[in-house]
């Protein structure tokens, strides 16, 4: 939620329009809004987990966070506006109480004033001269870490790089210079047709989001058009193509891919693809959307079910450097039963014994609450249907089992607890402790054990929340090996308070607050936040903790224990059953190709991913380009190589074009033989 909302005024930031007066666009705060972050504090101060007040440390966490989402690159204010904006430093927490959100919007006006004077910069200037793209230079995309720029000149420079390096790529798909001047040119008109759909409740949605994620990340202040969009995001039936994403620097990211949408069923976009290009249908014209607001980028790619969408995309491997790649997709409604749990059944031979492998993948943790309270017998959940899937598994004689959770971003704390009783005698599975330090105990109560036999759980970076408490009760029981990467650690539960039911307002709208009010702790005492939950077998990543997870935001609560539960740990596995099979992933990693493919290639995705500096010469791109080419070829060629190592891959696993459910299902089956010994 905070990219789609933070981003308004990040992306769109170049989209003031240079013929039109400052005053007329100059924008106040509404009378209810300074009622509103009166009541916001007032409640953070006294229910927020943190237990901390809106004081003068806060205020400057504030106003950081504030100029931060305004100009994260760091390309629009001047340092003298940076230091101007001090006076607010240690007042913001005095205003609020008073029902002032002034500095909101006098910030807001310095930097319309500092957008106005780029945009004519670059379209007055840049985009009437032709760039020298054989000199060695280079632009460097990440800026939220670089020193405000003292002067005028010093913001010339920073954009003539910017566009230049727009330019670059535009050549670089083979556009003509006039063609190249008109996308941007029309780029840069875009934007400023969209930033005059800018208003007062946009400039507060920020700003109470500044004041409002300084207690934590996923404290937020949702506006009465944010909330509607985050009830929408709740649904179970969602449209198109089944990707959720997110807004980075200029270009709209892949977050995630959805179970059940053509996105995920045809494998044509991943996960850290950039979106640059939306077209509608077969042959419709393709719309350069870099630098849009993340919102109408979502417009363009929606659409009625069954039609076709054409996507420009840069892939994750090569990223911003590499070139692009045109892919077609068919919107669709994505319902329950896709994002529901789905079996597979795989075999292999090792040590001259045929091994059936089974793997069920778990999207989510839901449950049709409507159907329940209806009393439905029928009705659908993750438990229930994990349940149904075990038994028609272990009917196939099934040796070993992996429950898939990458990409699991959690649900229902209920399904999670259930979930887990599936795999052990009974027990307790988490623990939650409230902001007055009451610890409450979720425990799985049935005595029955659906499957005891060898059990392995994929995780990887996006396992959150309701994931983590079951990957987490499984490892504490020694019931399963977890295998993959660390979890994103998201250990801290919210509620949302509606703040009409708190405001005397009947007529004018208000928004709601979500807010954290508890933590949640394994059953060994240790928080699932900030660490997560860390693999016993741990696999490469691109990814790291820093950049993707919740350690990434400063405001995260932190790790910490509490007392242990008391619980029954299992005899499954052990500290030298864990030993073992790390030392057998090891010597693959030594002697399988497909393994050291993997390896290679998640190092180069880790290296472009915090590749930051971009070169602006034509002749070393075009030569990225073509290595990203050969390497990707190679690739290919690659996972055609086979072994005839004792324990490598053979059957079906040899035909998975997924090393992390290989390597799960590799560790499996020793894990089996491990247990038959």
């Amino acid at each position: 939620m905070k990219k789609l909302l933070v981003m308004l005024i990040v992306v769109l930031a170049v989209n003031a329009s240079v013929a039109t007066p400052l005053d007329t666009l100059a924008l106040k705060p509404k009378p209810v809004y300074g009622k509103e972050a009166r009541i916001i504090s007032y409640i953070l101060d006294n229910y927020h987990y943190r237990k901390i007040t809106l004081n003068d440390s806060l205020s400057e966490a504030i106003l950081t966070g504030y100029i931060k989402e305004l100009d994260n690159s760091r390309s629009y204010f001047l340092e003298s506006d940076v230091q101007s904006f001090q006076k607010y430093k240690l007042v913001i927490d005095d205003l609020t109480r008073k029902e002032d959100v002034t500095p909101a919007y006098e910030i807001y006006t310095v930097f319309i004033k500092r957008l106005h004077e780029r945009m004519d910069y670059v379209l007055n200037t840049l985009l009437s001269k032709e760039f020298d793209f054989t000199a060695d230079e280079n632009y460097e995309t990440e800026r939220d870490k670089a020193p405000w720029p003292k002067s005028t000149e010093e913001l010339n420079e920073i954009w003539r790089k910017a566009i230049k390096s727009q330019a670059l790529s535009l050549k670089l798909a083979d556009k003509k210079p006039g063609e190249i001047n008109d996308v941007l040119r029309k780029r840069y008109e875009r934007f400023l047709k969209s930033f005059n759909q800018f208003n007062s409740e946009d400039v507060f949605n920020i700003y109470m989001n500044s004041i409002t994620e300084a207690y934590d990340p996923h404290t937020n202040y949702l506006s009465p058009k944010a909330s509607d969009l985050f009830k929408q995001s709740m649904s179970l039936s969602l449209e198109g193509i089944g990707a959720s994403l997110q807004t980075e620097n200029e270009y709209t990211k892949v977050a995630k891919i959805l179970p059940g949408g053509d996105a995920d069923k045809s494998g044509k976009l991943h996960a850290n693809d950039y979106i640059i290009g939306v077209a509608q249908g077969k042959d419709g014209e393709m719309v350069d959307v870099i630098g849009w607001r993340l919102d109408d980028v979502v417009k363009l790619i929606k659409g009625p079910k069954g039609t076709f969408v054409r996507l420009s995309i840069l892939p994750s491997p090569a990223g911003v450097n590499g070139p692009s790649q045109e892919i077609t997709l068919v919107r669709d409604k994505i319902k329950l039963e896709d994002q529901a749990a789905k079996k597979n059944l795989i075999r292999y031979q090792s040590n001259g014994k045929d091994m059936k492998l089974g793997v069920i993948t778990l999207p989510g943790f839901y449950m049709d609450f409507d159907a329940y309270q209806k009393g439905d017998p029928d009705y659908r959940s993750t438990t229930r249907d994990v349940k149904k899937l075990i038994e028609e598994l272990k009917k196939e004689g099934i040796d070993g089992l992996v429950m898939d959770l990458r990409n699991n971003g959690g649900g229902s704390l209920m399904e999670a607890i259930d979930l887990t009783g599936l795999f052990i005698k009974d027990g307790p599975v988490v623990q939650v402790r409230s902001s007055n330090n009451q610890v409450q105990v979720g425990a799985d109560d049935d005595k029955s054990v659906s499957y005891s036999g060898p059990l392995v759980v994929l995780t990887n970076r996006f396992s959150a929340s309701a994931s983590e408490i079951f990957a987490g009760a499984i490892q504490d029981y020694r019931r399963g090996v977890i295998v993959g990467e660390a979890t994103y650690g998201k250990g801290t539960v919210q509620r949302v308070q509606d703040l009409k039911q708190v405001m005397n307002e009947k007529n004018t709208p208000v928004g709601e607050l979500k807010y954290t009010f508890q933590k949640f702790y394994r059953v060994s005492g240790s928080s699932t936040q900030h660490k997560g939950v860390e693999p016993d077998i741990k696999l490469p990543s691109a990814l790291d903790a820093q950049q993707y997870g919740e350690s990434a935001n400063l405001s995260a609560l932190p790790w910490d224990v509490i007392g242990a539960a008391s619980f029954q740990k299992n005899t499954d596995v052990n500290e030298k059953i864990i030993s073992g099979l790390n030392k057998s992933y090891n010597d693959r990693v030594k002697h399988d190709p497909m393994l050291k493919g993997f390896i290679s290639d998640t190092d180069d995705l880790r290296k472009n991913l915090h590749q930051t500096s971009v070169s602006l010469n034509e002749a070393k791109r075009r030569k990225q380009m073509e290595e990203a080419e050969k390497k990707k070829a190679d690739g290919k060629l690659d996972t055609k190589l086979t072994s005839t190592k004792e324990g490598l891959p053979n059957d079906e696993l040899q035909k998975l074009n997924d090393e992390y459910l290989r390597e799960g299902l590799l560790i499996l089956t020793e894990l089996a033989f491990k247990r038959i010994g």
